[in-house]
């Protein structure tokens, strides 16, 4: 009878493949080992492991630029979805498609339609005052809970009628209106009787153009919710509750004890850069260019999308592919010719003096020379006598 091996005999008999495995494939091979197995069996599985990883490498001297470019590029030609819509919420749109791709490569910082995903803690994930929960992350402004806004041109005042349903509808009161004008406001003097508020100017006569402006501004101002989610949309997903915003604000978010602020998440990479750093933003362009491939129903290798987040996060900020992102670091002065603006590429290269190292594809086919990939990698050095 085979004596079954310990845990830790386990873990030593592992411990040989180390510098021949990634940790993961290692963690994996680990966990899914049957129990009671023999050491020959364990030493035949691994080295069918080790032979499968070495051939899925890469070869030395492989154009994986053109490869991922290629790979990405031409299923992007079959993507037509330009937005896809919520139903039966207003203003509920989301990107997808070619323009989400162009939108996240790019590295915008201003994104169409920013949304989040906000996962909860119990009980309200299981649902419990969902709504309630949804409509307290949402942005109440003052036009939201107003009837009417009215210019009295005799007094130079400005009357504002609220609704007092919509008010009670997110459960806020006239005096906590009355302290969100007082915060957005300087110069004014409030007051309030039944369900009408009256501003008037303090000191100078101000002009109807003047007062017309202020009512205006006045309409945008915050009383409620967190700032920049104008939609919230409970939805069910798998045995717990999420809310879908549309808006983001993830730092406001994560703050609020309802929120499980390990799974939420958001679909502006320059946020999730700013919050959690260069590591995550990487991570977030991964899973939403993928996110969109998969949507489309297109199969395209995650490396080839992980060696273009690679790419823009390589300098430890997000910087998207264009000539005034990833190509302005190029340090070859003919690459960044080749892409856009060419002739003030080479007129600055040329007033300080800079030199092109031709170490890389664009270069060398500019100058007709073996491009240093494939057989045109290695380089033949020979010491001939004087």
């Amino acid at each position: 009878m085979l004596k079954e091996l310990s845990n830790q005999q386990v873990v030593n008999l592992l411990k040989e493949y180390e510098d021949k495995l990634p940790k993961k494939i290692l963690d994996e091979v680990k966990e899914n080992l049957p129990k009671g197995i023999s050491e020959t069996k364990i030493k035949k599985i691994m080295d069918m492991v080790v032979a499968e990883y070495q051939a899925a490498l890469i070869e030395p001297g492989e154009s994986v630029g053109i490869v991922a470019a290629q790979s990405i590029g031409e299923p992007g030609t079959q993507m037509t979805l330009n937005t896809f819509h919520f139903a039966g919420v207003a203003e509920m749109n989301v990107t997808m498609g070619l323009p989400r791709i162009i939108e996240i490569l790019d590295g915008r910082k201003a994104i169409s339609t920013p949304m989040m995903e906000i996962y909860l803690n119990k009980p309200y994930s299981e649902g419990k005052d969902i709504r309630k929960l949804a409509l307290s992350i949402k942005e109440t402004k003052l036009n939201d809970v107003v009837k009417e806004f009215s210019i009295n041109i005799v007094d130079m005042v400005i009357n504002i009628t609220l609704d007092k349903e919509k008010m009670a509808e997110v459960g806020i009161n006239i005096a906590k209106v009355e302290s969100a004008i007082k915060v957005a406001t300087k110069g004014y003097n409030i007051k309030s009787s039944g369900d009408i508020i009256t501003l008037k100017i303090r000191g100078k006569e101000q002009s109807l153009n003047e007062i017309y402006k202020a009512k205006e501004k006045i309409k945008g101002c915050h009383i409620k919710g967190v700032k920049g989610i104008s939609q919230v949309l409970p939805v069910k997903r798998g045995n717990e509750y999420i809310i879908i915003t549309a808006g983001s604000n993830l730092k406001e978010v994560l703050s609020l004890e309802e929120v499980d602020f390990t799974r939420t998440t958001t679909n502006d990479i320059y946020e999730i850069s700013g919050i959690f750093g260069i590591e995550a933003a990487r991570n977030a362009i991964i899973n939403e260019v993928f996110k969109v491939i998969e949507s489309q129903g297109l199969n395209v290798d995650i490396r080839h999308i992980m060696l273009v987040a690679d790419t823009m996060c390589v300098s430890g900020f997000v910087k998207g592919i264009t000539r005034y992102g990833v190509v302005s670091e190029k340090s070859s002065v003919l690459a960044r010719a080749s892409f856009e603006t060419p002739l003030r590429h080479i007129i600055n290269a040329a007033l300080v003096g800079e030199k092109d190292p031709l170490d890389s594809v664009v270069e060398n086919v500019m100058l007709n020379q073996p491009i240093p990939i494939g057989t045109g990698l290695p380089d033949l050095i020979s010491k001939v006598d004087e």
